[in-house]
C-alpha cells in the first residue's frame, strides 16, 4: 500500500502526519521499555545461572562483587548487546533469532516436563479457578499484548527478506503465531499448575537453582533475549532518526554522510539509559503493567485505522 519500510513509516503514509507523529512517540516509548524489561529478564536469569555454578539452591545470591547482579547485567550488555545494536541493518541478526526460537521451545518443554513429573520438594501453592471479579479478566490484556506484539517489528523484518512477498511472509506470520501460541500456553499453563498462586512473574524464577535442565533453560531465555534486544533498539532508533530528520528538515538520501555518527549517538544513548533504568528497577511485572498498554494500540489500533483509511481511498478511486 505504501512502499514504507519501517511501522511509523506505513502509518503516517496511510493515516496522515498528525497520527503518524503519535505513533512514534508510542513506539519510542514501547521499545525503550521493552529494552528495559529485556535486561531486567537478564538479570534474573543470570542471578540464578551464579548460584546453580556456585551450587546455591537455596537461592541465596553470592557476595562477591563479580557475581553481584549489577555488574553482571552491565558486562552482558556491553560486551554482547551493545555491538549487536550498533548495525545498520538487522538481517544479520536471522541466524540468532533462529537458535533463540529452538530456546524458546526447549523452555517451555522443560517447563511442561517438570509439571508433569514434578520435584518432590516443591509444593504449589493455591490454585484458584476463577478470578476475584470479572474485571480482574482484562488485567491480563496487557500481558497478552506484550507477548504477542510483534507488528512494530514485522514492517522492517519483512524488507529484510530475500524475497520480500505477501505469500511467503503470510506463512512466517502464520508459523510465528503458531509457535507463540504453543510457547505461551504451554509455559504458562504448565508454570501456573506447578507453583499456583505462588508462582512469579517470571515463571523460571520459581525453580530452584540446582536444576541444571531449567539452568540450561535460563540460559536460552538470556540468548533469546540478547538477541531480542537490538532488533526492538532498532526500531526505537528508527523512530528518533525520522523525528530529527525531519525536524532538520532534511531527505535521508542527502544526508547519509552524517548518519552513521548520529545512529552511534542514538545507540549509546538508547543503551545506557535503558541500562540504568533496568539496573534500578527490579521488577519486570512493573514494566510490563506500563508498556503493555501501548502494545494493545500496535495489535488493534493502528492496523485497523490504516485499513480503514486503505478502504476509503480505494473507494474514492473507484469513484473518480
Amino acid at each position: 500500500v505504501s512502499n514504507e519500510v519501517t511501522y511509523q513509516e506505513v502509518v503516517r503514509a496511510v493515516c496522515g502526519k498528525v497520527l503518524g507523529i503519535v505513533c512514534e512517540i508510542a513506539i519510542a516509548v514501547y521499545t525503550f521499555g521493552t529494552c528495559i524489561a529485556f535486561l531486567i529478564i537478564i538479570g534474573d536469569q543470570l542471578d540464578k545461572l551464579i548460584n546453580a555454578m556456585a551450587h546455591e539452591a537455596d537461592g541465596t545470591v553470592s557476595s562477591h562483587w563479580y557475581t553481584d547482579r549489577k555488574f553482571t547485567i552491565s558486562v552482558m550488555s556491553v560486551l554482547i548487546i551493545l555491538p549487536l545494536s550498533i548495525p545498520k541493518e538487522i538481517s544479520f541478526q536471522k541466524y540468532a533469532s533462529t537458535f533463540s526460537v529452538v530456546g524458546t521451545w526447549y523452555v517451555t518443554v522443560i517447563i511442561i516436563i517438570r509439571y508433569i513429573w514434578p520435584d518432590p520438594e516443591i509444593s504449589p501453592g493455591l490454585l484458584p479457578t476463577s478470578p476475584e471479579s470479572w474485571t480482574a479478566v482484562f488485567n491480563a490484556m496487557p500481558t497478552i499484548c506484550f507477548g504477542f506484539q510483534c507488528h512494530v517489528s514485522s514492517v522492517p523484518v519483512f524488507n529484510s527478506m530475500k524475497n520480500p512477498t505477501l505469500r511467503p511472509w503470510g506463512g512466517v506470520v502464520t508459523l510465528s503465531m503458531i509457535i507463540c501460541l504453543f510457547v505461551y500456553t504451554g509455559t504458562g499453563v504448565s508454570g501456573f499448575l506447578s507453583f499456583g498462586s505462588t508462582v512469579s512473574q517470571d515463571v523460571l524464577m520459581s525453580y530452584p537453582s540446582d536444576d541444571v535442565a531449567v539452568a540450561i533453560a535460563r540460559a536460552f531465555i538470556i540468548i533469546s533475549v540478547v538477541t531480542s534486544y537490538p532488533i526492538l533498539h532498532f526500531c526505537g532508533r528508527a523512530v528518533l532518526e525520522g523525528l530529527w530528520l525531519r525536524f532538520k528538515g532534511t531527505d535521508v538520501d542527502t544526508d547519509v554522510v552524517r548518519e552513521r555518527r548520529r545512529r552511534l549517538l542514538y545507540t549509546l544513548v538508547w543503551f545506557f539509559l535503558t541500562l540504568v533504568l533496568a539496573l534500578t528497577i527490579p521488577d519486570i511485572g512493573r514494566v510490563i503493567s506500563l508498556i503493555g498498554g501501548l502494545a494493545a494500540c500496535f495489535i488493534f489500533v493502528f492496523p485497523g485505522l490504516c485499513l480503514i483509511e486503505a478502504k476509503i481511498s480505494e473507494h474514492d478511486a473507484r469513484s473518480v
